[in-house]
């Protein structure tokens, strides 16, 4: 019999450090879209109850006593439950290590232990088996070039047919029938897939279909899911989609559960364009953040007129892209328009649990404060320039002054030099005058 044990982290950690390596399934270490036949092989999800997981663990090491007070346990603790409990507790998701989780168990307190694998027990469970993995790599897609990739590494491409035209969303599922779903936005969504296998598909096949791709400031969000063949309708519960999968279980058809799919991977790409917008303002502001220390200071503005021109267009494209070039603020998308409430229910809901439109508001309130800061420094500038300018005007205006001043004084030594000059004709005449009459006075002496 294959045992089953849910997926318990450090615990397993601790075993493969302890008791030698515990072999990972094939899944993990598949490229995609070929898996090998040991991938393909059926495990049961974390919605698993935990009747069924004590059945299928083997305890050869156990006595018929002790089997005996645990079975006498089970019954106890199953008493009095109502099957919508019993339910309720098959459906808690493991929110390993999120705030979330934090958060939960301050308000309900903290829970019970959790019981340890045997050490010779491997997991069933395939990593990135319950992962919803989002990655924006680009500024947008060209949807073409994505169907022509995913066609030539033989994807299925919209196997449900669901209808949505693949301008829109292109829907691509592998031979491990894991989902990839890959936007206009330039964001591609996995569900169930490995994170290494997610990050070798948006970051190196999908690239050449990538415009204006930022690999290196590329943004990833990771949400877990769990099947719930007993609903009918899925939800969000904290961090945690719950797929209900009842109508494919009864009829066999996956339509319902994909467009379900469909609606929280559109969500959760519009959360992961919002981080790329959000990672770019944290490092617009980094670089602007010395401008209000010198402004406090009362010194001028470090900046030119060209760089600041430079982070004002920076700026507004920024804004541009939040809430003109993309859905990012619209309630709804194009693309559910036509399409049944509940698609429109899931992708409300999935943007509330992820706080998209706080962060909105956030990113305009931080945008505000940046245009505020490029204006006054503009300001400032112009007051500089201004200055400088009368500056220049009262410099030209010194040196005219100070030129007529020479001029002046080279005037007044003019005049006085011709006046020296008719003095000293004058004196010379009346010499001369003076010479005569001496001679004249001579000769009458004679």
């Amino acid at each position: 019999m294959r045992t089953v044990l849910p997926n318990l982290g450090f615990a397993t950690r601790s075993i493969s450090t302890s008791f030698g390596h515990v072999s990972r399934p094939l899944l993990a270490q598949t490229v995609y879209p070929r898996t090998t036949t040991a991938a393909l092989r059926p495990h049961r999800g974390i919605s698993t109850s935990r009747s069924l997981l004590r059945a299928d663990v083997e305890t050869p090491k156990s006595s018929p006593a002790k089997t005996a007070a645990k079975e006498e346990k089970a019954k106890d603790d199953n008493h009095g439950n109502t099957p919508a409990n019993q339910q309720q507790k098959r459906r808690k998701p493991p929110l390993r290590g999120s705030l979330h989780r934090v958060a939960i168990v301050a308000q309900k307190g903290k829970p019970g232990p959790k019981p340890t694998p045997s050490p010779e027990k491997p997991l069933d469970a395939a990593e990135g088996s319950s992962t919803i993995s989002a990655v924006c790599v680009a500024d947008s897609f060209d949807m073409e070039k994505v169907i022509d990739i995913l066609s030539s590494h033989n994807f299925t491409l919209d196997p449900d047919s669901s209808g949505f035209e693949l301008s829109e969303v292109v829907h691509a599922r592998g031979l491990n029938n894991g989902d990839i779903f890959v936007f206009p936005s330039g964001t591609v969504v996995t569900w169930a897939l490995p994170p290494d296998v997610v990050n070798t598909l948006a970051t190196k096949h999908l690239l050449p279909a990538a415009e204006q791709p930022f690999v290196e400031n590329k943004e990833v969000e990771d949400l877990e899911f769990i099947p719930d063949p007993e609903a009918e309708e899925s939800r969000v519960n904290g961090d945690v989609v719950v797929l209900g999968t009842r109508r494919e279980q009864e009829s066999g058809e996956g339509l319902d559960t994909t467009l379900a799919k469909i609606a929280f991977s559109s969500g959760l790409a519009r959360s992961t364009k919002l981080a790329v917008l959000e990672s770019s303002l944290t490092r617009y502001l980094e670089s602007t953040r010395h401008i209000p220390d010198r402004l406090s200071q009362g010194l001028r503005a470090p900046l030119s007129r060209d760089l600041i021109l430079k982070k004002a267009g920076e700026l507004l494209n920024l804004r541009s892209q939040l809430n003109h070039y993309n859905d990012l603020t619209d309630a709804l998308p194009d693309i559910f328009w036509d399409t049944e409430e509940k698609l429109e229910t899931y992708y409300a809901k999935i943007g509330k649990a992820l706080d998209v439109g706080v962060r909105i508001k956030t990113l305009n309130d931080k945008m505000t404060y940046a245009q505020e800061v490029i204006n006054m420094t503009q300001g400032v500038l112009d007051i500089s320039e201004k200055m400088s300018s009368e500056k220049h005007s009262t410099r030209l205006e010194w040196i005219i002054i100070i030129l007529i001043a020479i001029e002046v004084g080279f005037e007044l030594r003019r005049l006085y030099m011709e006046r020296e000059d008719d003095f000293e004709e004058r004196l010379l005449g009346e010499v001369r005058g003076l010479r005569e009459e001496i001679g004249g006075l001579k000769g009458e002496r004679k």
